[in-house]
């Protein structure tokens, strides 16, 4: 793909959760908990009002074609604001000064006040019907050259346990929202930006790590084409093939409206009802259907069916809208006789609707209600099928394509929150902020102050525990050990199944602290630390697991095991020296370093040479 000549033009927001003792707008904690825990529930309907623009926002107002009964699952560790019993505590000071550090590090400039505001959302995901968040800098920069528009500090919504049922854990966690100008020009510049932005945000260490806690959505458009968010993107290895993706998206549409308009393409705005057509029908689907509505697209004749994206067609894309009215989806002539429907009744559907060999028909099964709305939006979605790529928010899907969500959201979504307070960031606040050191200078200083290798030091900025290894150090640990631990010995433990989570870094600290302090040796860290998950003190694991031997007792230990196996020395003379080495561990039980050891079978074994 040519991105300068389709005209690639994108922009990046990534939504990061914040790791805050609290929520936004309360006390609760930022505790994501098993569903199975939940203590109480109860229901809502949303519905969506007029702004002050004296308008209905245009994606509110999709959402409200299918009204739903929206189920809430509570805790004991959420409150009556997450409920909307309750008005909202002030904005959490903690969760802005974190956003303060990571505009500091994009070189933005702050608001004078943070005036928070309702951002209508009727999906479910919030109980109020909106989300609250405040624009706290603007203006920053990156390193190709582009912009980053804005930083806002948000709470984060529901999480979705099924289609219209949500936990309250998750919503009112802090949030960052970094939008960046439409400054990006190919799909592997999306990423690296998405990359560039991710690193900064860990830099901080006091962001959320783990799936679901960063989620990058796209604008994207081309030439011809129309901006386009994708929304919800988590993996950062698929963002530059969702990119291509939407790109061949646009392309397909633009090159199916040439085609439309070249056939003078027309879509009928009334359906004729088909239903008596398929009493009889081997569909088990039309066969059970109370209502079965059928429209022409005049000219759409192998245009519904054409590909647009891997797994998707324009089909696809009219079903999408046809499901905001609760169908499951549509059948169309491009794809039939199938489905149990058989050559004759396609024809008699044809007939029936006055469609000629260009002419598509699609077919909507549901009750009268759902499919007359399903109707008006196939009618609209085909018709949009003329004029090229409309304006969308999509979901991604699995591999990287996407699907209609709704319409981009207008002006009409935002309007003051009245419950809370203004917060002034004073030049003195900015001024005492510091920006974070970033991970990749991080890495760099590894590599010059503790020696570590480039990849180790690497591995170890992009960790979960970095925190744990900066502690370790900091208390006097070798670097080496501590990475080594942090690196290879945690993950190898929780691969066989320990139960690390309730160790805590304090006392993995003090595991590796007797190690340097000469009470174990460091082949012994993953049975003392598999001792202190099973609830053993520190101390108590180091004196069953490392007993002290004085140096004396060792060297005539050693010089004990290789008199008893002088036939094998004798054989294989310093070859030996490995085995031997397993044989004295497994007798001092970690207590001593296996650099001494080797030293002193080394000395034990010239000496029985001769």
């Amino acid at each position: 793909m040519d991105s300068e000549q389709v005209g690639l033009v994108a922009g990046l927001e990534i939504h990061q959760q914040l790791d805050t003792a609290c929520k936004l707008f309360c006390g609760c904690p930022t505790r994501i908990r098993p569903v199975e825990e939940h203590n109480g529930e109860f229901y809502r309907y949303l519905r969506a009002t007029v702004s002050e623009l004296g308008t209905i926002d245009r994606a509110a107002e999709e959402e409200m074609k299918h009204i739903r009964r929206f189920r809430y699952l509570a805790y004991d560790s959420t409150c009556l604001v997450e409920n909307d019993d309750e008005p909202p505590s002030p904005l959490n000071e903690e969760a802005l000064e974190i956003t303060l550090e990571i505009a500091k590090t994009f070189e933005m400039t702050p608001i004078e006040q943070v005036h928070v505001m309702r951002k209508l959302v009727i999906d479910g995901s919030n109980t109020s019907g909106f989300q609250r968040t405040g624009l706290v800098a603007v203006g920053g920069t990156l390193p190709n050259g582009g912009r980053v528009e804005s930083i806002c500090l948000e709470e984060e919504a529901a999480q979705r346990v099924e289609d219209a049922c949500f936990s309250l854990d998750r919503l009112g966690i802090p949030l960052v929202e970094i939008t960046t100008s439409p400054c990006l020009h190919t799909p592997e510049e999306v990423q690296e930006t998405a990359a560039f932005i991710g690193m900064v945000l860990r830099s901080t260490g006091r962001v959320k790590r783990g799936i679901g806690t960063i989620r990058q959505d796209l604008n994207v458009s081309i030439r011809g084409g129309a901006r386009v968010e994708i929304k919800g993107v988590q993996e950062l290895d698929l963002i530059a093939e969702v990119v291509r993706r939407e790109v061949r998206r646009q392309q397909e549409l633009l090159a199916i409206r040439e085609e439309l308009l070249a056939r003078g393409a027309a879509v009928d705005e009334q359906p004729v009802e088909v239903t008596r057509l398929f009493e009889k029908t081997g569909s088990s689907i039309l066969k059970r259907a109370k209502v079965i509505l059928g429209i022409r697209l005049r000219g759409f004749a192998g245009l519904v069916g054409r590909e647009i994206q891997p797994g998707r067609r324009l089909g696809s894309e009219i079903s999408d809208y046809a499901k905001r009215c609760g169908v499951g989806g549509i059948f169309h002539t491009d794809e039939l006789p199938a489905y149990g429907v058989t050559a004759d009744e396609v024809a008699a559907l044809r007939a029936m609707l006055d469609a000629e060999e260009q002419d598509a028909v699609v077919l909507v099964a549901a009750d009268r209600k759902k499919a007359l709305c399903a109707v008006q939006q196939i009618v609209r979605r085909a018709s949009l099928a003329l004029e090229g790529v409309p304006e969308e928010t999509r979901r991604m899907l699995e591999g990287g394509s996407s699907a209609y969500m709704r319409p981009l959201p207008g002006a009409a979504r935002m309007y003051p929150e009245t419950d809370i307070l203004p917060v002034s960031i004073s030049p003195e606040r900015w001024g005492s902020i510091s920006a974070p050191e970033l991970l990749v200078d991080r890495a760099r200083r590894y590599v010059a102050e503790y020696s570590l290798s480039a990849a180790t030091a690497d591995q170890l900025v992009h960790s979960s525990s970095l925190s744990l290894f900066d502690r370790a150090v900091a208390a006097g640990v070798q670097p080496g050990l501590a990475a080594r631990t942090v690196l290879a010995t945690l993950k190898e433990l929780s691969r066989d199944g320990v139960a690390l989570d309730g160790i805590g870094d304090d006392r993995i600290i003090a595991v590796l602290g007797a190690v340097q302090e000469g009470r174990a040796a460091k082949e012994a860290v993953p049975d003392l630390l598999r001792a202190v998950a099973g609830g053993a003190p520190v101390d108590d694991a180091v004196a069953s697991f490392a007993p002290a031997v004085d140096a004396d007792e060792l060297e005539v230990l050693v010089d004990q095991i290789v008199q008893e196996r002088i036939a094998f020395v004798e054989e294989r003379r310093m070859g030996a020296l490995g085995p031997l080495m397993g044989v004295v561990m497994a007798e001092v039980r970690g207590s001593v370093d296996g650099k001494r050891i080797s030293e002193l079978l080394r000395k034990a074994i010239t000496k029985a040479l001769g």
